[in-house]
């Protein structure tokens, strides 16, 4: 009978034969005592994207984020007949391949050292992929007309990402530009050379390559189903296949060893987490997972699946709680004996990814849920039955797995991010759940559901919205602030003293623009002379004017209250304003509002140094009047306005010529 070992690790069990012939070994370290590196340098070890994040969401450099103790390593490294293979600060551990026994005794032997525990058994020649998917040829239909996305999809693309309405994110400007996603996988076979990812090598979008299993930098030697992933997100074949954030940067890291399945892939993926985190990504697609071994005894069980347990649950959370936003396959484990999801899609602060079609419909592979300890699993669903992605023979194909619904949710998610920087990780996660189709019932299949993202974008939209109210005499100013494109829209709406509902009474077109950007605005309400009481304001914006596509939220209300009948202010009942402020294009549009008719009102436009550059001849009634000034001859910079009523000042705006 063989006797088994068991091994404490830290926070993980391993139980190991002892007969078995085991050549790769994980040291658990005590401390990080005597380290060269220091809490107060940290551009020692994290790159400037990584501090960036950490500042933007108030998350404190701890000693997690401190490097291994350099001189533990080279004691490490310098005993007979042992390779260092990777190092994990997070774990504060270090892998190692020897099999030598007398070297093993040695480490254990050194005062920094808490454990040695087998982690893999010596690396055979063995041809068979752990890593499976199912491929069948695409064959692209034309666009579909009437359809008018900033993207030609073709009709496959369109069917995947209509699922989620994530086509109207591209439409605003939203498409990854400026982010930066980390996919860890068993490799990146021939994906500078491929169609779908032409884009992203012309344009330098890879940033970062690493293969952890083979300790070198390329990553286009290795298993296709990184590429393949990495094409649901990153591929721009228009009218055929284009990603879910074609613009975004990426980091290839392979961490999995296809041809055989031990701890030490978990061991590595921490490792190509914390690359992924110190090189400053901001979010990881994962689409591996574990369950059992090719050595059973360190199988893990279900009730290991509670996102506290494992070596790639614990570091997955510790890389949300860096700030990342880690989107993880759930597992093709649905009709299999193991039927549930597979770490680290366990962790509680994981986005955790079934596979539906374009339909809505669950794939009968996607693992269920939930996680050993209660948690809604998957945490949501998105393409991964008939999935579009890139073959090794540079043709278009669809794939089955939680694989590819993994990315298309990674893409999906941020790019929506990309909108809100403002946000965290977790309030991204949380409007990504809140999105589901199913969000008020979740389910052990799809989570909290399918998101839209349009949705998404409304509910974040609203969060970061503000708006205020002040009075002077019988003027209510109503100002927000929010993020719009030029083709939305607002509308101000209105519900005076004993009304019981609100009227539109104004609405402003946005600052011309094509990409999402935060713009300030400002009306002017215009009360009768002895008005009094709650005034309530709200404002609707028209996030898409398109009839068949219409969508609104009301982003914001506020409320101002006149304490006793209001009186005109004197010197307030003209009003001068430029809209937009600052001035973009041809034309600036200037809004004169008088009580009284003015027959003859000169329109006089001067520069910083008083000099007169445009004289403008007009007339008005009472009420408001709109006129566009020509400004496409001004430099950049700030101007004033005069408007008289003949050789009196009507008033005066200042406006900044971009």
């Amino acid at each position: 009978m063989k006797k088994l070992i068991i091994v404490l690790f830290g926070s993980f069990l391993f139980f190991a034969d002892a007969s078995a012939q085991f050549t790769r070994y994980v040291i658990k370290l005590r401390n990080k005592g005597g380290s060269t590196f220091s809490l107060s340098t940290p551009t020692a070890y994290l790159s400037q994207r990584a501090i960036d994040r950490r500042t933007r969401y108030g998350i404190a450099i701890d000693s997690t984020d401190l490097p291994v103790t350099p001189s533990y390593i080279t004691q490490i490294r310098n005993v007979p007949n042992v390779t260092v293979l990777n190092i994990s600060k997070w774990h504060n551990s270090v892998s190692i391949q020897t099999s030598d026994p007398n070297a093993i005794t040695t480490i254990n032997g050194f005062s920094f050292v808490q454990s040695v525990a087998p982690i893999a058994a010596r690396t055979q020649n063995d041809t068979t992929e752990k890593l499976t998917i199912a491929d069948q040829p695409y064959i692209s239909s034309q666009r579909s007309a009437g359809i008018n996305d900033f993207f030609n999809y073709g009709a496959g693309s369109l069917a995947e990402i209509k699922l989620h309405k994530g086509q109207f994110l591209h439409n605003i400007g939203l498409r990854g530009q400026g982010m930066v996603i980390a996919l860890l996988d068993g490799g990146f076979f021939n994906y500078t050379a491929l169609d779908a990812m032409d884009s992203i090598i012309i344009n330098h979008q890879v940033l970062d390559t690493w293969d952890f299993y083979s300790n070198n930098a390329t990553v286009s030697d290795d298993h296709p189903h990184g590429m393949q992933c990495l094409s649901t997100i990153a591929a721009n074949i228009p009218g055929q296949f284009i990603g879910k954030a074609p613009k975004a940067n990426f980091m290839l890291y392979r961490t999995e060893d296809v041809n055989s399945e031990y701890p030490i892939e978990e061991f590595n993926m921490v490792c190509g987490m914390e690359r992924a985190d110190s090189a400053g990504a901001d979010v990881i697609s994962a689409s591996l997972g574990y369950s059992d071994f090719d050595d059973a005894s360190f199988d893990h069980t279900y009730a290991q699946m509670n996102g506290n347990t494992t070596m790639a649950a614990i570091g997955a959370d510790l890389a949300a709680k860096k700030g990342i936003l880690f989107v993880n396959a759930a597992g093709n484990e649905g009709s299999a004996a193991w039927h549930f999801i597979i770490t680290p899609a366990d962790g509680d602060s994981i986005l955790a990814i079934g596979a539906v079609n374009t339909s809505g419909a669950v794939g009968s592979f996607s693992s269920y849920g939930p996680s050993s300890d209660g948690q809604v699993k998957p945490d949501v669903a998105s393409i991964g039955v008939s999935a579009m992605v890139q073959s090794t023979s540079n043709t278009v194909v669809t794939g089955n797995g939680t694989s590819f619904a993994c990315p298309n949710m990674a893409g999906l998610a941020s790019i929506l991010w990309q909108g809100f920087p403002e946000y965290n990780n977790m309030r991204i996660v949380r409007a990504l759940r809140e999105a589901g189709s199913i969000a008020s019932t979740p389910n052990d299949r799809i989570g909290y559901g399918i998101p839209d993202l349009k949705a998404a974008f409304g509910t974040l939209l609203t969060e970061f919205a503000t708006s205020t109210s002040t009075i002077n005499g019988c003027r209510i100013f109503v100002n927000w602030t929010s993020k719009e494109i030029g083709a939305m829209k607002y509308e101000i709406e209105r519900k005076g003293p004993g009304e019981t509902s609100f009227t539109k009474i104004g609405e402003i077109t946005p600052t011309p623009g094509v990409s999402l950007t935060t713009h300030s605005y400002e009306f002017i309400n215009n009360l009768p002379i002895g008005s009094s009481g709650a005034f309530s304001y709200r404002i609707r914006q028209i996030i898409d004017t398109a009839p068949a596509t219409f969508t609104d939220v009301y982003i914001d209300t506020t409320t101002a209250t006149i304490a006793s009948s209001c009186v005109q202010i004197p010197g307030t009942k003209d009003n001068v304003l430029v809209r937009p402020n600052p001035a973009i294009g041809n034309t600036a549009t200037l809004v004169i509002e008088t009580t009284d008719d003015v027959p003859s009102m000169p329109i006089l436009v001067y520069d910083m140094n008083g000099r007169l550059l445009q004289r403008i001849q007009e007339s008005k009634g009472s009420g408001k009047k709109i006129i566009d000034i020509p400004i496409s001859k001004l430099a950049k910079g700030k101007y004033f306005i005069n408007v008289y009523n003949k050789n009196n000042l009507i008033g005066t705006a200042e406006f900044i010529k971009l």
